[in-house]
C-alpha cells in the first residue's frame, strides 16, 4: 500500500455517486498518482487508477468507469473488481488485486489516511 501524504482531502463525499466512483490525483510517496474513489451505500473505498493485467488504467474516459452490481470493470480488457476489496473476478487478471489506497471520510470529505 502507499502512504499518503497526511491531511491531503480527495474530494467532497457528496463528489461521489452512490454506487459509482471517481477518479482524483493523489499525491502519495511514490508522486502523483490517479486514485480511483468509490462509494457504496455510504462506505468509501479507494485504489490506484491501475489495472493488474496490463498497468492500464481502469476508466474509459478521464474519471469515468463503469461501476456494476458492486464490481469496477477495467474499460481495456474487461476485467472485473469487487469494490470492497479489489480483488480480480474475472478476467486476465483473475485472483489479483487493485493496489488499496488508504482513506478515511470526515467532515463530508474523503481524505487520504497513512
Amino acid at each position: 500500500m502507499d502512504t499518503a501524504t497526511p491531511d491531503q482531502a480527495l474530494c467532497r463525499l457528496d463528489d461521489i455517486p452512490d454506487n459509482g466512483a471517481i477518479a482524483v490525483d493523489a499525491m502519495l510517496r511514490d508522486g502523483e498518482e490517479s486514485v480511483i474513489v468509490l462509494r457504496r451505500d455510504g462506505a468509501v473505498h479507494a485504489y490506484l487508477n491501475t489495472c493488474p493485467h496490463a498497468g492500464r488504467r481502469l476508466d474509459w474516459a478521464p474519471g469515468k468507469f463503469l461501476v456494476k452490481d458492486n464490481l469496477l470493470i477495467c474499460a481495456a480488457h474487461g476485467a472485473s473488481f469487487q469494490d470492497v476489496d479489489g480483488l480480480c473476478i474475472g478476467g486476465p487478471c483473475r485472483g489479483e488485486h487493485l493496489r488499496r489506497v488508504g482513506v478515511r471520510v470526515a467532515d463530508g470529505e474523503v481524505w487520504l489516511d497513512d
